[in-house]
């Protein structure tokens, strides 16, 4: 009996042995890694794996095969500095005794002030010191309004300081950009951003009308005001109104003659049929006809910006900006106070135009069109101003009409270029697109 139960525990013994050597290394030595990528969840959420026998103490857990791998030994650092023993410190010398303090001696009271003597003169304390104003930064807030871009969409954004606030993001690169940035902007004295990204200046002649986009059921002419040069043989000329044409209906919108500019001031002149529009201050203000379902007209800003939008044909983003003493400075435009040259800034997106459309920007959407402006230059330049040129701001006689009051019966395919980055050029000269 007492051989077997011998035999029995030698086996039971053996047979613990293995399981202990098949779950562990032999040694207490041997450390234990995981997984660290939670890209593969399987293997992170399995428990520490001891060392391979070769490396007990410096191992990773390879997370693709998951099992440990060996990895080089780090370099021994530097030996520790020998520990310097202190010195004792020497010994302090006995305190000096003590002295009695002697009692305090009586002040004699102080002398009586003369009969006749003035009074001492007040201390005067220093004037309060007014902070400096903090510098100006801009507070529009953007955002992109394309469901079709979820990581951007509804994302906001601040406009740049170039155009504080005059900006949209493009969901594309989920960046804001400048109005005047984009294919279809008419801005400054005044450059044009064709549908094809080119960038050209047309400076017309002050004081006359011309149009830049003529279709079928749209026409659009603007009126320019400028100065005269000393200079230069053309005119300093900005786009200072529109007159748009549709169906049967007309809209004016325009910049009111100012001298000095106000930021709080509104200075937007709108009609619609030739009706004055008393649109209310304050941004999302809105304006409805009720003769023409479609036509809205809302307030970007507080004061001096509209959208002007005709649902299935057009939308404008108008805003009013004068001429600063900088840019006057710059360009030597010679603005005086009497006269800021307030202006359109001014932003289009055609909805239903036809292959044979035309005019100063509207030529640039037709199917066959190729620029004239030449390339290369800082500023290139476009002309035509008699073909482009009209007898008053809702006239259609310019050589290349195009309208008839009708809706087009084949439209061209609008593109929105949102997938077109544009960006201002070296000092303000110009503007790059590229896909």
């Amino acid at each position: 009996m007492a051989p077997a139960m011998i035999r029995h525990l030698l086996a039971s013994v053996v047979l613990l042995m293995a399981v202990m050597a098949n779950g562990q290394p032999t040694g207490s030595k041997h450390r234990t890694a995981r997984c660290a990528d939670r890209k593969f969840s399987a293997c992170y959420s399995q428990p520490a794996q001891y060392c391979p026998a070769e490396c007990p103490n410096y191992c990773a857990v390879d997370c693709f095969r998951c099992l440990p791998v060996c990895v080089p030994k780090p370099p021994p650092g530097p030996p520790p500095p020998p520990r310097r023993r202190r010195s004792p410190p020497p010994p302090r010398p006995p305190p000096p005794p003590r002295r009695r303090r002697s009692p305090p001696r009586p002040r004699s009271p102080p002398p009586p002030p003369p009969v006749n003597a003035p009074p001492p003169p007040p201390t005067l304390s220093p004037p309060p010191s007014t902070p400096s104003p903090p510098p100006e930064v801009s507070e529009k807030r953007v955002h992109c309004k394309n469901k079709n871009y979820t990581k951007c969409y509804r994302m906001e954004q601040r406009c740049p300081s170039s155009c504080p606030d005059q900006c949209e993001v493009d969901c594309v690169t989920c960046s804001p950009v400048c109005n005047c940035n984009k294919p279809g902007a008419v801005c400054q004295d005044p450059r044009f951003i064709g549908a094809d990204g080119i960038t050209f200046y047309f400076h017309g002649k002050k004081d006359q009308d011309f149009c830049i986009v003529s279709d079928s059921n749209l026409h659009i002419n603007a009126h320019f005001i400028g100065k005269k040069s000393e200079n230069r043989t053309r005119d300093f000329t900005w786009v200072q109104s529109l007159g748009i044409l549709f169906d049967n209906h007309q809209i004016f919108v325009g910049a009111k003659r100012t001298a000095t500019w106000d930021n709080a001031v509104d200075r937007l002149d709108l009609d619609f049929d030739g009706q004055q529009i008393l649109l209310s201050e304050g941004e999302g203000s809105k304006w409805l006809p009720g003769t023409a379902p479609g036509v809205s007209i809302t307030r970007s800003l507080d004061v001096n910006a509209a959208v002007i939008e005709v649902e299935g044909n057009f939308q404008i983003k108008a805003t009013v900006v004068p001429i600063t003493e900088k840019e006057s400075r710059i360009h030597k435009y010679g603005v005086t106070d009497e006269d800021c040259f307030a202006h359109l800034d001014l932003s289009f997106k055609f909805y239903s135009l036809s292959g044979a459309v035309n005019g100063v920007l509207g030529q640039t959407y037709s199917s066959n069109y190729v620029s004239r402006a030449k390339m290369g230059v800082d500023m290139p330049v476009l002309g035509g101003q008699k073909e482009f040129a009209s007898s008053s701001l809702f006239s259609t006689d310019c050589s290349v009409d195009q309208f008839s009051g009708t809706s087009p019966i084949t439209t061209t395919n609008n593109v929105e270029y949102a997938n077109m980055n544009c960006a201002s050029g070296f000092d303000g000269r110009g503007v790059v697109c590229k896909r």
